[in-house]
């Protein structure tokens, strides 16, 4: 029942949208792969998704697409970048750990709050993370996607942003 919570969680309808196409692409595998999700069946939302691919030899994340709203929250595309790259100055550490288990646990992240503040965004918002393996049973990759509304007051300095209460974040295990 682990998926069923995971949707259950989730507040927005496109997140449970992607989520649902995440489990029909799974089908009887314990996990889909990067070549089982379709995305026709998730057009609209494709702004909003990502991915990464993990290395687990290298114990390493290369980044595979970001949709166009999640490369304007980072004022940069991760496509193609090494995660140490990317997040650096952005809380690597975090979100490797956080991307990690979810690719080798594996297991579902939802998390919702302050969702880009690592960015340097201000606002809030929502998120899930769900795993990938191309075997359909190893972890190599990790889909996920990200609802943002930025505040309207504009951003907060540095010091406003480290005072903030971070994303708060579930896991579900992979049933």
């Amino acid at each position: 029942m682990s998926f069923q919570d995971f949707l259950a969680a989730i507040r927005s309808p496109e997140l449970r949208s992607i989520a649902l196409h995440w489990q029909a692409a799974r089908g009887t595998k314990r996990m889909p792969g990067w070549k089982d999700l379709d995305p026709a069946a998730i057009a609209p939302y494709l702004r909003i998704v990502w991915s990464w691919k993990y290395d687990s030899a290298s114990d390493t994340f290369t980044g595979r697409l970001a949709g166009d709203a999640i490369t304007d929250a980072f004022g940069e595309s991760l496509r193609g970048k090494p995660m140490k790259e990317f997040f650096a100055g952005r809380q690597y550490e975090r979100m490797f750990a956080r991307h990690k288990r979810v690719v080798t646990e594996p297991t579902f992240a939802h998390g919702s709050g302050p969702v880009f503040i690592h960015a340097g965004r201000h606002g809030q918002g929502e998120r899930i993370i769900m795993p990938l393996a191309s075997d359909g049973n190893h972890g190599d990759g990790i889909f996920g996607a990200t609802i943002y509304a930025p505040q309207p007051t504009g951003q907060p300095g540095e010091a406003a942003r480290q005072s903030v209460v971070a994303e708060a974040v579930d896991f579900f295990p992979l049933d």
